[in-house]
C-alpha cells in the first residue's frame, strides 16, 4: 500500500490501522520523520510532492524497491504559506492526478486493487475556517474519483473518496481537552452525540481497500456522524433548545 501524506492525523491513523492488518506500507510525506512509525513493513520517503521531477523519482524508487502496488491512498494537505488558492489546487488536485497517472500501470492486478482519496465535507458544504481554494479542491477531488473510477475500471482498479468532517486527531486532542465547551458543542449538533476520530475515518479507508467493497467504485462517502443530514433550522434549534435535542 502506498500512502501519500501519511505522517499526521488521519494519514497516520491509516498507516497504523493498515500495518496492524498486516500490510506492507510505503509512506510519502514532506516531513516523514515527524510522525514516522517505527515498525517492520513500514518505510518512509520524504518528498516535495509538488516538485514533478522529485515526485517521479520517489515513486519510481518505491515501486522498484517495494514492488507493485495493491492500494494507493491520498491524504496530502496544503500547509504552505504561499497563495492558498494555487497551493490547494496544486497539492490536492495536480499532485493526485500526476501520481495516479504515473502509478496506474504499477498495480499488481489483484481483485482488491483500489485507490482512495481522502477529502472533506467541505466538498459539499462551506467550512468557514477554510479558504475558497480548499473548498474547490475538495469538490473537484470527489469528481476526480468518479472520473478515474470509470477510466481505471477496465483495469480492475476501484476508486473511491472519503469525506470526513472535523474529527479528533492525535494532534488536536490537547486543544479539545482544554476547550470542553467546543467538544460539548459538537456533541449537541452531531446526531450520534459525539465527535468522530481519525481512527474511525481510517476504518472507512480500510473498507474501501478490502474485499468487502469489491463492487463499489466512484463513490464519495461522508463520515460525519450524521451532522450533514440535519437542516440549518434543525441545527439552530438544537443549539437554542438543548432539552429538545432528540426532537425532529
Amino acid at each position: 500500500m502506498l500512502v501519500v501524506g501519511g505522517t499526521r492525523g488521519i494519514g497516520r491513523a491509516v498507516v497504523l490501522a493498515q500495518h496492524a492488518a498486516g500490510r506492507t506500507l510505503s509512506v510519502v510525506g514532506a516531513h516523514a520523520a515527524e510522525g514516522a512509525i517505527a515498525a517492520a513493513g513500514v518505510e518512509y520517503w520524504i518528498a516535495d510532492l509538488t516538485d514533478a521531477a522529485g515526485r517521479t523519482r520517489v515513486l519510481s524508487d518505491i515501486v522498484q524497491r517495494r514492488g507493485k502496488l495493491t492500494h494507493l491512498v491520498f491524504l496530502q494537505r496544503f500547509r504552505g504559506q504561499d497563495d492558498p488558492w494555487q497551493g490547494e489546487l496544486d497539492t490536492s488536485l495536480t499532485v493526485t492526478r500526476a501520481i495516479v497517472e504515473q502509478c496506474a500501470g504499477e498495480f499488481d492486478g489483484r481483485p482488491e486493487n483500489s485507490i482512495v482519496m481522502v477529502g472533506s465535507v467541505a466538498a459539499r458544504f462551506i467550512a468557514g475556517e477554510q479558504p475558497l481554494g480548499y473548498h474547490v479542491a475538495k469538490a473537484a477531488l470527489e469528481h476526480m474519483a468518479r472520473y478515474y473510477a470509470v477510466a481505471l475500471g477496465p483495469r480492475g482498479i476501484r476508486v473511491n473518496c472519503v469525506s470526513p468532517s472535523t474529527v479528533l486527531k492525535e494532534e488536536s486532542a490537547d486543544f479539545y481537552r482544554a476547550r470542553p465547551d467546543i467538544g460539548d458543542l459538537y456533541r449537541r449538533v452531531i446526531p450520534l452525540g459525539r465527535m468522530g476520530t481519525a481512527e474511525e475515518v481510517a476504518s472507512v479507508v480500510g473498507f474501501f481497500c478490502s474485499p468487502a467493497s469489491s463492487f463499489v467504485t466512484g463513490q464519495a462517502l461522508v463520515v460525519d456522524g450524521g451532522v450533514s443530514v440535519l437542516g440549518q433550522e434543525a441545527l439552530a434549534r438544537r443549539l437554542a433548545l438543548p432539552d429538545e435535542r432528540n426532537a425532529i
